[in-house]
């Protein structure tokens, strides 16, 4: 089982608001997850991203990936150690 950090999304319609997720690659975008890493609002001016380091660096070290979304989200952050396959 492949485990990724990917975007869950929340909020209403027109109205986004994210949650940074643990989940493994075959669950639905909105389905079973294993932690909440952290969020991200893009509807504020400038966007928001809050982010669990600790619990970001304990996922990160057991091999899960982050997509590529959530991997320029940390850059922007400069959160976390991401490498790149």
């Amino acid at each position: 089982m492949a485990v990724r950090i990917r975007l869950t999304r929340m909020g209403r319609k027109k109205k986004p608001f994210y949650r940074i997720v643990v989940a493994s690659n075959e669950a639905k975008r909105d389905g079973k997850f294993l932690d909440i890493v952290g969020t991200y609002d893009p509807m504020q001016d400038p966007a928001v991203v809050n982010i669990d380091a600790e619990k970001l660096q304990d996922w990160l070290g057991k091999g899960a990936k982050p997509t590529v979304t959530v991997q320029s989200l940390l850059k922007k952050v400069g959160a976390g150690q991401t490498e790149t396959a």
